[in-house]
C-alpha cells in the first residue's frame, strides 16, 4: 500500500464577519492524505476550480473564506515502512525535522515526518558575522575546520568563509549564511563549544532574524518617525545605533531620541522602537537595531531618509548699515549672501524684501558650503518697522524654511554711532539700538563678534570667537544631548577635549569666548546626563577642565553677563557632580577643585579646610568645594561681601526624608565680621539663607547647619543685612521728608521777604534753603535706587553720583552755618559781611563738593578701581583708607565734627552767660536753652550722622550695634521732617508771619463774603 502525503500553502484566504463586515487576511497550510498515488497538478487544479471554503476556527465558529492563492509546499511518498519527502524550491526542512530527524539539507528526508506542521518553512537569507579571539595560540587551517563543522549544525548551512586574520593571526573575523531562522540558544551552544575547544572568545552578529519596521520613503523634515524592531525571542538587553558615511552613533534617550522597550507583543516577545522628534537633516543615515542574548546578538538594519532643508540659513549683508542720514538718497543697494551646508536635495530658493516676493536664486559652490548672492534695495524712506530681507527653501514635500535679516537704517535726524576701530577691526557707523554681527574670526577660530550701539555710544565688543577643536567639542555635546552618539565613550571624549582647550593661552578677548564656550559644553553634558548615567571615569577630566576655566580672570565682559555665566557654571557642575554615577573613586584635588565622596553612614570629609559632616542611612554623599568662584556670582543678599569658598553637596541613592547638614568654613580677614549662612537658589539666580543657620561663630571658624543639600556658602555683613523692617523704614521715612521740604521750602518763599531783614538772618535761612534743596534731591536719588538689582549699571552709576554730590553739598552748607554762627558768638563787634558770606559759602557749598565727586571718579577711572557697587548703586568700601568711599567719609567727618565743636561753643557761651547769677531759676532755664540747642541744631548740623560712624567701630554681636542701626535709619531718613519742625515751625519770625498771611487769607475772604452780601442786599431794595 501506498500513499502520497501533500503539503499546501494556502497563501491568502479571506474570512468575512457577517456581523463586522471586515476582512482579514490569513496564510494556512493543508495537509492532503491519500492511499493512493496522486499527482500535486491534479490537486492543483482541484483548488483553483474552487472559490468557497468552509472552515472552523479554534472557537469552533464557522466562517466562509475564499481561496485567492496556493502553491505547493512539500510532499511525501510513502511505501510500507519506506519514507521519501521533498521540499518544494524556496522552502527547506524545518527546525524540528532538522533537530529531531537530522533532515537539515534540501536533499530528500527519509525519516517519517509526514505529521510534522511545518514539516517546510520558506527559506529565510540569514547572515552570520562573527569574530574567533583567540587566547592561547595563532589562527590556522585546523581552527578553520572546526569552525565549519560546528556550523554545520545550523539547519539551513550555506557556507561559511574567514574573511578577515587581525593582530597577528590572533583574530579571525568570518561570515557565514543559513537560510532559515534558528533559536538563539542553539547558536549559543554552538559558540560555547567552539570556545572551549579553541580556547577562545566568539562574538556573534545575526541579520534577518529580527523584523523591522519603519517609514517607506523620505519622512518630511522635523516630523516624528518611529522605527520598530521585533524578536521572536526573549532577549537581555536592545537598543539602536545609528550610522552614516565614516561615522557610527549609539542612540540613547535625549531631546530628539525617545527608546520605547514596551513594546513587546504575545507573538514578538522582544521589542524595542525608537522616536525621533523633529528630524532634521543630520538624522538621514542607516538605521540598527539590535538584541543581545549571550555572545550573540541579532540585529536589522534600514535606511532613513528625510526630505532635508537647511538646518541653518547664514545670512550676510554688506555694507551691515545703510546710511541715509547725508544727501538725497531714495534708496541704497544692499549685497547680500545666504550660505547654507552643502545639501543633496534640490531646493527651490527665492528671496523677498519687506514679506514681498522679489525673484528666485540659484547657488554657487564654496567648499562645503552653497551660496546664494543677490541684491537688494532698500528704502530711505523713514518708517516705523525694521525693513528686512527673507530667503525662503522649499524641498520636495513641499516644506518651506526662511530665514530672515533686518538691515539697519539710518535715517536722517535720528541717533547713531560713529564708525569705530578696536584692535584693527573695523565697526561700522550704525543706528542706536542696533546689535552689528561681525562673523569675521581669526584663523582657526569660528564663530562671531557682536556690539550694540547704545544711544550715541559702543558698547563693549562681545567675542564669541572659539577655537575649531572647541567648536568640535560644542557640536559633539549637542547631539549627545540629542540622543545622538550619548554613550560613555563619546561622554569621555567630550570632557577630554574640554580638558585640553581650557587651557587658554591665547588673548583675553578670545579667552572669554574659550571660557563662554566651554561653561555651554558643561551646561550640555550637564543637561543631558539627566537622561544618560555617566559613570566615573569622566571625573579627572571634568574636574580638571571645571579647575581651569576659573583660573583665568573674567575680563572682557559686562557684569550681567559675568553673572550669568558663573550661574550656568555652577548649575552645571552641580548637576553633573550629582548625575555621574560613582563607585570606587574617593576624591579627586585640583587647583580650584577639591571632589570628596562619602559612602559611610557618619560622613566627615574635608574640601579645602571646609569641613563637613552628614548623617544618612544610604547612598553616596558628594562634595565639592570650588575657589575663585564666588566674586563671580551675583551678590544681592543685603550689603554683604562674599568669601572666596564655596562647598557643593549632593547624595546619590539616597532616600532620607530629612536630612540636616552641617559645614565648617574657616573665617577669612574682611572688614565685615558678621557671618551669614547661604545657598544658592537657581530659581533667582541669587544667594538666600532659607533653611540655612549659624551655628556658631569665633575668630576662627564659621559653622552653619542646613536642612537641604545644594551649593553653600559664607557672606560677610558688616552687621545684619537690611531687614523688611529698616526697608519700611527707610521708605516711609524718605516719603516723609520729601514731603516736609517741599512744604519748608514753600513757606520759605512765602516768608523770605519778612524774615530776612538782617544780615545773620539771612546767612541763616540762605544756608537752611540749600541744606533744604541738596537733602531734598539726595532723597529723590535715594529712594530712586532702593532697588539697584532693576537698574541698569549706567543709571546706578548715576544714582551713585548724584547721592554723593547733593550730600556733599548738604553737609557743606551745614559747614557754612555752623562757621557763620560761630563767627558771630565769638567776634560779636565784627560782624560778617553779606557779599563775603555769600563769595565763601558758594564756594564751599558748591565748588569744594563738584571738585570731591569729580576728582574722586576721575581717580578710580585712572586707577582702574570700581567707583561703585552696581549691588547697592553706592560708594565703594574695600578696605581702610581704601574704596571710593572714603572720599565721603572724610569729608563728611570733618564737617560733623567741626559743626559738633560749633554746638559745643554754642553751648559753652549759653552756660557762661548765665554764670553771675547762679540762682536755680537761671540753672533751670540755661538748661532749658542748652537742650533747645541741642534738638535745633542736631538736625540742621548734621550731627545725627555720627551715628553712622559709630555703626563703623561697634562689634556686629553687640547688642548696641542694633540699636546704632535702627537710630540712624530713624533719624536720618525723617531727616527732612527734623529740619521742617526746627528750621521752620520752632523760629518764632517764621510762624508770626505764616500766621499772619494765614490771617490775611481769612480776612480776605471775610470781606469778600461781606461786599457779596451788601451788594446783594442793595440789589434786593
Amino acid at each position: 500500500m501506498c500513499s502520497k502525503v501533500f503539503m499546501f500553502l494556502i497563501g491568502a484566504v479571506y474570512v468575512y464577519y457577517s456581523v463586522l463586515a471586515a476582512e482579514d487576511v490569513f496564510i494556512a497550510e493543508l495537509m492532503l492524505e491519500s492511499n493512493v498515488t496522486l499527482e500535486a497538478q491534479t490537486i492543483l487544479s482541484v483548488f483553483s476550480r474552487t472559490d468557497d471554503l468552509e472552515v472552523i476556527d479554534k472557537s469552533g465558529a464557522s466562517h466562509t473564506v475564499t481561496l485567492l492563492q496556493n502553491e505547493l509546499v512539500a510532499d511525501c511518498l510513502i511505501v510500507g515502512d519506506i519514507f521519501s519527502c521533498n521540499c518544494s524550491d524556496g522552502y527547506i526542512w524545518s527546525n524540528q525535522v532538522c533537530y529531531d530527524y537530522q533532515c537539515c539539507r534540501e536533499t530528500t528526508c527519509t525519516q517519517n515526518v509526514s505529521h510534522i506542521m511545518p514539516l517546510c518553512i520558506a527559506k529565510v537569507k540569514v547572515h552570520i558575522n562573527g569574530s574567533v579571539i583567540l587566547t592561547e595560540s595563532t589562527w590556522d587551517s585546523s581552527k578553520n575546520t572546526m569552525l565549519v563543522t560546528a556550523f554545520e549544525g545550523l539547519n539551513g548551512f550555506e557556507s561559511l568563509n574567514v574573511t578577515v586574520l587581525r593582530q597577528g593571526n590572533s583574530i579571525a573575523d568570518f561570515e557565514a549564511a543559513v537560510s532559515v531562522k534558528f533559536d538563539t540558544s542553539t547558536l549559543q551552544s554552538i559558540i560555547t563549544n567552539l570556545e572551549t575547544q579553541l580556547k577562545a572568545v566568539l562574538w556573534v552578529d545575526t541579520e534577518g532574524m529580527v523584523t523591522i519596521e519603519s517609514p517607506e520613503g523620505a519622512v518630511c523634515y522635523l516630523s516624528s518617525p518611529e522605527l520598530k524592531c521585533l524578536f521572536e525571542e526573549a532577549t537581555g538587553s536592545a537598543g539602536w545605533n545609528m550610522s552614516k558615511k565614516h561615522e557610527r552613533f549609539e542612540l540613547n534617550n535625549g531631546s530628539v531620541v525617545k527608546l520605547n522597550h514596551n513594546c513587546s507583543t504575545p507573538e514578538y516577545k522582544s521589542c524595542v522602537a525608537v522616536t525621533l522628534k523633529n528630524l532634521t537633516g543630520i538624522w538621514t543615515g542607516t538605521y540598527e537595531c539590535g538584541f543581545t542574548r549571550g555572545s550573540v546578538r541579532h540585529i536589522a538594519k534600514t535606511q532613513l531618509s528625510v526630505a532635508l532643508l537647511p538646518d541653518e540659513i547664514t545670512l550676510n549683508i554688506n555694507p551691515l548699515a545703510v546710511d541715509c542720514s547725508e544727501g538725497d538718497k531714495s534708496a541704497i543697494e544692499v549685497a547680500i549672501t545666504a550660505t547654507i551646508l552643502n545639501s543633496t536635495e534640490n531646493f527651490d530658493v527665492w528671496w523677498s524684501y519687506m514679506g514681498e516676493k522679489k525673484s528666485e536664486l540659484f547657488n554657487r559652490s564654496d567648499g562645503d558650503h552653497l551660496v546664494y548672492d543677490f541684491t537688494a534695495s532698500v528704502s530711505c524712506q523713514k518708517t516705523m518697522d525694521a525693513q528686512y530681507v527673507m530667503v525662503t527653501f522649499k524641498n520636495k514635500k513641499e516644506q518651506e524654511k526662511s530665514a530672515r535679516v533686518d538691515i539697519p537704517v539710518i535715517y536722517a535726524g535720528t541717533q547713531f554711532c560713529d564708525e569705530d576701530d578696536v584692535n584693527g577691526e573695523i565697526w561700522p557707523k550704525a543706528p542706536a539700538g542696533d546689535t552689528v554681527i561681525n562673523r569675521t574670526c581669526a584663523e582657526g577660530r569660528v564663530g562671531y563678534k557682536s556690539r550694540t550701539c547704545e544711544g550715541t555710544s559702543w558698547d563693549l565688543v562681545f567675542n564669541y570667537c572659539i577655537s575649531q577643536e572647541l567648536r568640535k567639542i560644542l557640536n559633539a555635546a549637542d547631539n549627545f544631548l540629542k540622543g545622538l552618539g550619548a554613550s560613555q565613550n563619546v561622554a569621555l571624549d567630550i570632557f577630554n577635549g574640554l580638558q585640553n582647550t581650557t587651557t587658554f593661552d591665547s588673548d583675553a578677548s578670545d579667552t572669554m569666548a574659550e571660557i563662554t564656550g566651554s561653561i555651554s559644553v558643561l551646561y550640555v553634558m550637564a543637561t543631558a546626563s539627566e537622561n544618560v548615567h555617566l559613570q566615573e571615569d569622566v571625573l579627572p577630566d571634568f574636574v580638571s577642565a571645571t579647575s581651569n576655566i576659573l583660573n583665568k580672570t573674567w575680563v572682557g565682559v559686562n557684569e550681567s553677563t559675568v553673572h550669568n555665566m558663573s550661574s550656568n557654571y555652577l548649575q552645571s557642575v552641580e548637576g553633573l557632580v550629582k548625575n555621574i554615577k560613582v563607585n570606587k573613586t574617593n576624591e579627586i584635588n585640583s587647583q580650584n577643585l577639591e571632589l570628596k565622596l562619602c559612602s559611610t553612614r557618619d560622613c566627615n570629609v574635608s574640601a579645602f579646610d571646609v569641613s563637613v559632616n552628614l548623617n544618612k542611612t544610604n547612598g553616596i554623599m558628594k562634595t565639592v568645594a570650588v575657589k575663585n568662584l564666588m566674586d563671580k556670582l551675583r551678590n544681592n543678599f543685603g550689603q554683604t561681601t562674599p568669601t572666596s569658598l564655596l562647598l557643593l553637596a549632593t547624595l546619590e541613592d539616597n532616600n532620607d526624608s530629612s536630612l540636616e547638614i552641617k559645614l565648617d568654613f574657616p573665617k577669612e580677614q574682611l572688614k565685615a565680621n558678621k557671618p551669614f549662612c547661604v545657598f544658592w537658589n537657581t530659581t533667582e539666580n541669587d544667594w538666600s539663607d532659607a533653611g540655612c543657620f549659624v551655628k556658631t561663630s569665633d575668630g576662627n571658624r564659621t559653622v552653619c547647619e542646613c536642612n537641604h543639600l545644594t551649593s553653600f556658602s559664607v557672606l560677610m555683613a558688616k552687621g545684619d543685612v537690611s531687614t523688611d523692617v529698616l526697608d519700611m523704614i527707610t521708605s516711609v521715612g524718605l516719603g516723609v521728608s520729601i514731603c516736609s521740604l517741599l512744604i519748608f521750602l514753600i513757606i520759605e518763599y512765602l516768608v523770605w521777604s519778612a524774615v530776612v531783614r538782617t544780615n545773620l538772618s539771612h546767612f541763616r535761612h540762605t544756608a537752611l534753603v540749600n541744606i533744604a534743596i541738596f537733602l531734598l534731591l539726595a532723597d529723590c536719588s535715594f529712594l530712586a535706587s532702593t532697588s539697584p538689582e532693576t537698574l541698569s549699571d549706567t543709571w546706578c552709576l548715576v544714582f551713585t553720583l548724584c547721592k554723593h554730590l547733593f550730600f556733599l553739598a548738604m553737609f557743606s552748607w551745614m559747614l557754612c552755618m555752623s562757621v557763620m554762627l560761630v563767627h558771630q558768638l565769638i567776634f560779636v563787634f565784627s560782624p560778617l559781611r553779606k557779599r563775603v558770606f555769600m563769595f565763601i559759602s558758594s564756594i564751599v557749598g558748591y565748588v569744594c563738593p563738584i571738585l570731591i565727586v569729580g576728582s574722586s571718579y576721575v581717580y578710580c577711572k585712572y586707577t582702574n578701581t570700581s567707583y561703585h557697587d552696581s549691588t547697592t548703586c553706592w560708594l565703594v568700601f574695600e578696605r581702610l583708607l581704601e574704596g571710593s568711599i572714603h572720599a565721603f567719609l572724610l569729608p563728611v567727618g570733618t564737617v560733623i565734627l567741626t559743626n559738633l565743636f560749633s554746638m559745643v561753643v554754642v553751648i559753652v557761651t549759653l552756660v557762661k552767660s548765665s554764670v553771675p547769677d547762679g540762682n536755680k531759676t537761671d540753672d533751670k532755664e540755661t538748661a532749658k536753652s542748652i537742650l533747645k540747642v541741642v534738638v535745633f541744631l542736631t538736625p540742621i548740623f548734621g550731627i545725627t550722622w555720627i551715628i553712622g560712624f559709630a555703626q563703623l567701630m561697634l562689634d556686629a554681636d553687640s547688642p548696641m550695634f542694633i540699636v546704632a542701626q535702627y537710630s540712624f535709619t530713624i533719624l536720618n531718613s525723617f531727616q527732612g521732617l527734623l529740619i521742617l519742625l526746627t528750621g521752620c515751625f520752632a523760629e518764632q519770625k517764621v510762624r508770626e508771619e505764616l500766621l499772619k498771611l494765614i490771617m490775611a487769607k481769612s480776612k480776605g475772604k471775610s470781606e469778600s463774603m461781606k461786599n457779596l452780601t451788601s451788594t446783594a442786599y442793595t440789589k434786593d431794595k
